[in-house]
């Protein structure tokens, strides 16, 4: 039988141990373009141990709930920022590491307009949009060597409302 896993709100303290939560709340850090533009500086750790940050654009197939998750991965060589290119809110898994394997599974729902940093090595799902177009603007280590790791769980998680 399996696990449930019930989905929280993505909140900064919550998401704190596996990245940055990026997000325009509070004031802007500086005004600028002659007082018309708002800018919340420097928002999330770019991690890449070697290669450079490239932008790339992701376009993923939409979930639905209930959600099975059989499988995490985890970039050791870098970290990745997802921007949703819409105000939709998309689902987001991470899991702590126990040992070289990830522990049990944590998801979060974004609001309208929040996008994630995930941290160097940080088990996490995939790209689980829950609205179409389910486009995002991906920063991430552009290189060479392995940075890539999957673990698949013999029993999938169920993912839900809760």
């Amino acid at each position: 039988m399996s696990e449930t896993i019930l989905i929280q709100p993505l909140t900064e303290t919550a998401f704190a141990p596996f990245g940055e939560v990026l997000e325009t709340s509070g004031d802007p850090d500086r005004i600028i373009n002659q007082g018309l533009c708002g800018r919340w500086h420097d928002r999330a750790r770019l991690d890449i141990l070697d290669g450079q940050a490239g932008i790339s654009l992701f376009r993923s197939e939409t979930r639905a709930l209930p959600y099975s998750l059989d499988m995490v991965e985890r970039h050791p060589l870098g970290s990745q920022a997802f921007l949703p290119m819409s105000h939709d809110p998309f689902l987001v898994i991470v899991a702590p590491d126990e040992g070289g394997r990830p522990g049990r599974p944590l998801a979060f729902r974004t609001a309208p307009g929040q996008g994630i940093n995930i941290a160097r090595n940080t088990w996490h799902g995939v790209l689980t949009p829950l609205h179409a177009p389910g486009l995002f603007a991906v920063i991430d280590r552009i290189g060479e060597g392995a940075n890539l790791e999957e673990h698949w769980f013999p029993t999938p998680y169920t993912v839900r409302d809760a």
